[in-house]
C-alpha cells in the first residue's frame, strides 16, 4: 500500500477527485456500504473518443478511491437510449431508414449497420465492445431497460408529485415561448412510436396519469413503465436519485444543466453527486468532436495507430483544458507515453503519483527499457523501406544486437504500429524540399565528412561531426535552420530525430546513400 502521508500531499488530479468524494459524500457512501461512480452515453452516433475518455478518466478515480478506502466501488455506463433521434448521423450507411424513423426512441430505430434489433442496441454494443477490449469494470445500463422495467416508477412517482417545484426550478431558463408548451415528462405516441414534446393539461397523481395536448387531441397517458421518458435535465437528476450516484464528470457544456439537475435532485430530497467539468475535445480545425458528425479521430483509428496506454495518457493529462484530438498528435502522445515510462525508474512514491503512466496502468508501472522514440522509428519506416515487423527488427538489431522482441513487448508493438501510421498519415504528407545550390554543397559537404564515420562511433560523436559540417557552411550562428534542412531534404518534415542517434541505428552507409538519393531525386 501507498504511504498515506504521500497520498495526502499528493495533487494528482484522480486523488483530489477522490478524496472529494468521500468528504462530500459521506454520510451517503456509509449508509450504502459502496461508492458509485456514473458515466453518461448518448448513443445517437456510434461512440467517439470522448465517450472513451469519461470511463478511462472515471477508472482513474476508482483506482485512487482503492487507495483510500476498502469500500466496494463500481461503475455504471449510462445509454440514454430512450432519447428520440433528432438527426441523421452523416456516418452510418442506410441513412433514408433512419430520416423515415426520426423523433423515435433510439431503440425503437431499425439498426442502419443491420446486425442488431435497432440503432441504440447497435450503438450499445459497439461501447461495450470497445470498453471491454480496455478491460474496464464497469455495469453497462439503458436507459430503455431501467424506464420499461418499473426501475424508475418510484422515482417519476416523486416527481410527479414535486412537478411545480420542478416547473419553478426550470422554466425561468427558458423563453417565453418555450415556457407555454414546456413538460418534463415527454409522452411516446401511440400511433407513431415517436417521443412527444407536448403541453400537459392535466395530472392526475393518484393514478400516475397526464393528460397531455396532443395537437389539439387529449392524450392520457400513465408515466411508468416506459410510456414517458423524462426531459433531458430532469431526466438526469432523476437517474442521480435513483441509482444513488456519488460522482459523475461531465463536458463544460453541460455545467449549466448539472446546476438545474442539482436543484432537482435536492427538491426530490437528497444531494447531488459529486461532480468534475472537463474541457472538451476538439478536431483539427478547433470545432467539438461530435458523434454524428464523425469528426476528430476515432477510436479504431487510434488504437490502429497506437497503444491502449496511449490513449489514456492522453485522457489523463490536463482534463480542464481544451484538446484537440486528431490523427495528428498520436506519435507526440506516444513519445510522451514512453519518455515518463523511463522518467518513472527514478521516481521516489511521492513523484510517481504525479507521473500519469502510474494512473494509466493503476499503480503499476512497466519497466521495460526504452529502445528508441516512436517519432524515430516513424523516420526509420520511411528510410529503411520496411514494410513488416521482421525488416524492421533487423535494422533495429544492426545498433542493439542481443535485444530480444519477448523483452520488449511495448516496442515490438509500437513498430507494427509504425508501419500503420507512416503508411496511412505520414506518406500522403511528405513535401520534400529542394534544396538550393549552396544548401546542396552543404549536404554533399555532409556525405564526405560521413565518409570518415563508421558504425562503431558512438551517436554523440557523429552529432558532432554534423555540427561541424553545419558550422564550416553558413549555419554558425543558427544550427536550427542546418538541422531543419536536412529534416526538409531527407524526411520531408520540419522536425526529425536526433541525427547522430540515428545515424547509428541505420548504418552510417546507408544514411550516405539515403542522402544522395534524396539529392538526385529533386
Amino acid at each position: 500500500m501507498i504511504d498515506k502521508s504521500n497520498i495526502e500531499k499528493t495533487n494528482a488530479w484522480p486523488f483530489v477527485e477522490a478524496k472529494k468524494i468521500l468528504k462530500e459524500r459521506k454520510k451517503y457512501i456509509e449508509s450504502k456500504g459502496k461508492i458509485t461512480l456514473q458515466t453518461g452515453y448518448g448513443p445517437s452516433g456510434l461512440p467517439h473518443i470522448g465517450t472513451f475518455g469519461e470511463v478511462a478518466r472515471t477508472s482513474m478515480i476508482v483506482n485512487a478511491l482503492n487507495q483510500l478506502t476498502d469500500l466496494p466501488k463500481e461503475i455504471i455506463t449510462f445509454s440514454d437510449d430512450m432519447d428520440g433521434l433528432r438527426k441523421v448521423p452523416g456516418n452510418v450507411p442506410n441513412q433514408e431508414k433512419l430520416e423515415k424513423n426520426l423523433h423515435k426512441p433510439l431503440t425503437k430505430v431499425p439498426d442502419p449497420f443491420e446486425k442488431y434489433n435497432s440503432f441504440g442496441e447497435h450503438n450499445n454494443e459497439m461501447l461495450k465492445k470497445f470498453l471491454n477490449k480496455f478491460y474496464f469494470k464497469y455495469i453497462f445500463k439503458s436507459s430503455t431497460d431501467l424506464y420499461s422495467s418499473g426501475y424508475f416508477n418510484s422515482t417519476l412517482k416523486l416527481i410527479l408529485k414535486n412537478y411545480q417545484g420542478i416547473m419553478d426550478i426550470i422554466l425561468p431558463t427558458l423563453g417565453k415561448e418555450r415556457q407555454k408548451t414546456y413538460s418534463p415528462f415527454l409522452p411516446i405516441c401511440p400511433k407513431t412510436g415517436t417521443v412527444l414534446e407536448i403541453p400537459i393539461l392535466n395530472i392526475d397523481e393518484k393514478n400516475s396519469k397526464i393528460i397531455f395536448d396532443n395537437k389539439g387531441s387529449e392524450l392520457e397517458k400513465s408515466i411508468l413503465d416506459g410510456n414517458c421518458k423524462l426531459q433531458w435535465k430532469v431526466d438526469w437528476a432523476m437517474r442521480w436519485y435513483a441509482l444513488d450516484v456519488d460522482f459523475e464528470m461531465y463536458g463544460k457544456d453541460l455545467i449549466e444543466s448539472a446546476i438545474l439537475s442539482t436543484k432537482i435532485i435536492k427538491l426530490l430530497g437528497k444531494s447531488n453527486p459529486s461532480g468534475f467539468a472537463y474541457e472538451l475535445f476538439l478536431d483539427e480545425k478547433g470545432e467539438k468532436i461530435s458523434k454524428s458528425k464523425g469528426n476528430g479521430i476515432t477510436i479504431d483509428e487510434w488504437l490502429e495507430y497506437a497503444s491502449p496506454e496511449s490513449l489514456s495518457l492522453f485522457m489523463y493529462q490536463n482534463p480542464k483544458r481544451a484538446k484537440k484530438l486528431y490523427k495528428e498528435i498520436v506519435p507526440k502522445a506516444v513519445d510522451e507515453y514512453l519518455d515518463l515510462i523511463e522518467k518513472g525508474k527514478n521516481q521516489n512514491e511521492l513523484q510517481l503519483l504525479l507521473n500519469p503512466v502510474w494512473h494509466v496502468h493503476n499503480g503499476k508501472m512497466p519497466n521495460e527499457k526504452s529502445v528508441m522514440p516512436f517519432s524515430m522509428l516513424l523516420n526509420l519506416v520511411e528510410t529503411s523501406n520496411a514494410d513488416t515487423k521482421e525488416l524492421l527488427w533487423k535494422f533495429v538489431r544492426k545498433y542493439k544486437k542481443n535485444i530480444s522482441e519477448k523483452d520488449y513487448p511495448i516496442f515490438d508493438n509500437l513498430i507494427e504500429y509504425a508501419i500503420k501510421y507512416f503508411n496511412d498519415v505520414i506518406k500522403l504528407k511528405k513535401i520534400y524540399k529542394k534544396p538550393n545550390n549552396e544548401e546542396k554543397n552543404a549536404l554533399e559537404a555532409l556525405i564526405k565528412v560521413l565518409d570518415n564515420c563508421n558504425d562503431n562511433m558512438q551517436p554523440e560523436d557523429i552529432q558532432t561531426n554534423i555540427y561541424t559540417v553545419g558550422k564550416e557552411n553558413g549555419y554558425k550562428e543558427n544550427l536550427r535552420e542546418w538541422f531543419k534542412l536536412i529534416y526538409e531534404v531527407v524526411f520531408g518534415e520540419e522536425n526529425g530525430p536526433r541525427m547522430g542517434f540515428f545515424i547509428s541505428f541505420f548504418g552510417v552507409n546507408e544514411t550516405k546513400e539515403l542522402i544522395k538519393n534524396k539529392l538526385n531525386n529533386v
